[in-house]
Parts: C-alpha cells; structure tokens; sequence
C-alpha cells in the first residue's frame, strides 16, 4: 500500500459559485449604479445576470458613450467604483463585471478574433508576436482564443502597458 504525502495530494476542487451571493451583488451594483445615473441625469435600464463565477450588471438603453470613454476607460474605471461599494456593503472582494451600451460585449467579439488571427500569424511564421497593451479583462479574452487555437500565450509587461505574447507551439 502506498503512502500519500500530504503534499502530494490533489488540490482541492474549486467551491461552486455561491449564486445568492453574486445576485446580492448584482443587486446592490444595481442600485449604485441606478443612484449615479439619477445624480448624473441619465437614462438607462440596468440587467443583471451571473456568469461563472462573478457577477455581470449591464447600463443598456443608455444613449451616448460618457460611460464608456474612450477605449473602455470610464467603464473601467466606473466597475471599480462600482466594485467598492459591492465590497462596502458586503466586507467580500467583488469580482463584478459592468457593462455600459454593450461596449465589453462587441470588444470581446472583436478581442476573440484578434487572438485567432495572431495565433494563425504565429503558427504561419513560427515566431512569438507580442500584441499592443491592454486592460486584464481584454487580455483575457485573447488569452482564451489563442488557447482555443491551440497555442500558449503569457501576459508581460506592468500595468498600464501589460500585452500578450503569443508564443509558437
């Protein structure tokens, strides 16, 4: 019979996404956020949803794009205004996601196709190809389609000029 070494032992499993607790958050993003679109005088019906593991709150029907700034950065910095008040409400670290107009959802279409389209550079070329800096969300989508293309990539870089590399196989 063969000893097992505590540390040789199998990582534990990842918990189950505890569900009531993201719709909480989504909840008191929602009402944040419902509270800054009246002090600013907009217009904008708020959607929740849980995704995996966090928690996703969408601005949709909004008209304009103050929220969204330019390349994401109001939006950016908005979820984390928005992700304080989660963690001042609740004592957790939010993971939530904001959404403004469905900006995060075209950048993750349009994200997806880059990293399928550097990925088939590398693989054509056999060289790594390092990609401009971008915000860890967007990162991460390139992340998943160069792995779906079957090849490696890694995060390098400091923020705010963290970039991908994605590596040949």
């Amino acid at each position: 019979m063969t000893e097992v070494n505590e540390d040789q032992a199998p990582q534990a499993v990842k918990a189950a996404p505890d569900v009531a607790a993201l719709e909480q958050e989504g909840e008191i993003a929602a009402d944040y956020l419902e509270g800054l679109l009246d002090i600013a005088d907009l217009d904008g019906d708020i959607d929740m949803d849980v995704e995996g593991d966090r928690a996703l709150v969408s601005i949709v029907d909004i008209k304009g794009s103050d929220l969204i700034g330019e390349n994401g950065e109001v939006l950016e910095a908005l979820q984390e205004l928005t992700r304080l008040a989660v963690h001042r409400r609740t004592g957790e670290r939010s993971r939530l996601m904001l959404d403004v107009g469905g900006y995060r959802q075209g950048r993750r279409v349009e994200l997806s196709k880059l990293g399928a389209k550097a990925a088939e550079d590398v693989k054509r070329s056999g060289e790594a190809k390092s990609l401009q800096p971008m915000t860890p969300f967007e990162r991460k989508i390139v992340h998943d389609a160069v792995a779906a293309a079957g090849l490696r990539s890694e995060s390098e870089g400091e923020e705010p000029e963290r970039y991908v590399v994605v590596l040949p196989a």
